[in-house]
């Protein structure tokens, strides 16, 4: 087996597809969505990282903190011969994975971004010239089919992305895991805690600014994409705790009237002063919350860890 393999589960204009389908589904209905994930082109992804940066932001460095207190322990429980990463992006958080587990032989990272998985299997396997790298060009919500690969497997979901699922996909995402573990394999999962409204409000409405160009980002997105012409000066970035649901909401909210055409997509888009669009659910869970949910797809909770502040929880479920 060669040490690195990348194999495309996409149809080459996927992206381009499901981008038309979110901005002509999202911009017509009411109230007005987009989907989180188009804030990340080259520039929304160099503001992520920004952002994870930012004293206001905790979730990056709470889970950094688990992973590194708690890694072995994840490799003790697991055996991982093989590291299946879902979203995996640079990779850069499994790195503390990758050292703990010694047993492992295959790391499969999941993207939808070609350049971003070779340039993380370049870098991995420059440090671990031992180690085997099948990378898959997939979108892992809507179901994904491995490869053949060494058991134990440990399917890694982290940094909280779970919670920009609404509670439906959550199912749909968790059952879809579930039918991709066999026996001794086991999901390990990343959530942001409920706490307190104030520090929750501030991760995503930071003093600096940053989150507000992240958020604007996807209107820049669809102007170059599909030949919009959003102007983001005319939108304020909104950040709101929604205590019923229990998590964080995104919003871009017109600072006035206006009309704006999307020119790929034949489409006249009409806002209301004030009239908002929904570009991100961030939800925070609790312990039981989290352990119904995996019941539900049919996973039991074996293991659960938080950072030393409470804030932020990875937790180790197996197949019932």
């Amino acid at each position: 087996m060669s040490p690195f393999l990348l194999t495309r589960t996409l149809p080459e204009d996927a992206t381009d597809a499901a981008l038309r389908a979110d901005v002509l589904q999202g911009l017509t209905r009411t109230p007005k969505t987009l989907p989180p994930k188009w804030f990340y082109d080259a520039r929304g992804s160099e503001l992520f990282e920004e952002i994870t940066r930012l004293p206001e932001y905790y979730p990056t460095r709470a889970e950094r903190e688990i992973l590194l207190a708690r890694a072995p322990e994840i490799a003790a429980a697991t055996g991982a011969r093989t590291l299946i990463e879902l979203g995996s992006g640079s990779s850069e958080k499994t790195r503390h994975l990758l050292d703990a587990l010694t047993a492992l032989h295959t790391y499969v990272p999941v993207d939808v971004s070609e350049s971003a998985l070779t340039g993380a299997a370049e870098s991995l396997l420059a440090e671990r010239p031992g180690l085997h790298v099948h990378a898959l060009i997939a979108d892992f919500t809507q179901g994904l089919v491995l490869p053949g690969i060494p058991g134990p497997r440990l399917v890694a979901f982290l940094g909280g992305t779970i919670g920009n699922l609404l509670p439906a996909e959550r199912a749909a995402f968790l059952a879809s895991v579930r039918a991709l573990l066999a026996p001794g394999d086991a999901l390990l999962l990343g959530t942001d805690l409920v706490k307190d409204k104030s520090v929750l409000v501030r991760a995503y409405d930071d003093t600096a600014g940053v989150t507000a160009a992240f958020n604007k980002n996807v209107l820049l997105v669809i102007d170059r994409e599909l030949g919009a012409d959003f102007d983001p000066g005319d939108f304020d970035h909104v950040a709101l705790w929604d205590p019923g649901h229990e998590w964080i909401e995104m919003r871009l909210r017109a600072r006035r009237a206006l009309t704006v055409k999307v020119r790929e997509l034949d489409l006249v888009v009409h806002f209301e002063a004030g009239e908002e669009v929904r570009t991100e659910v961030s939800a925070k869970f609790r312990q039981d919350g989290v352990r119904a949910e995996l019941a539900g797809a049919g996973m039991e909770l074996t293991h659960w860890w938080t950072d030393e502040a409470g804030r932020f929880a990875l937790s180790l479920a197996t197949a019932v």
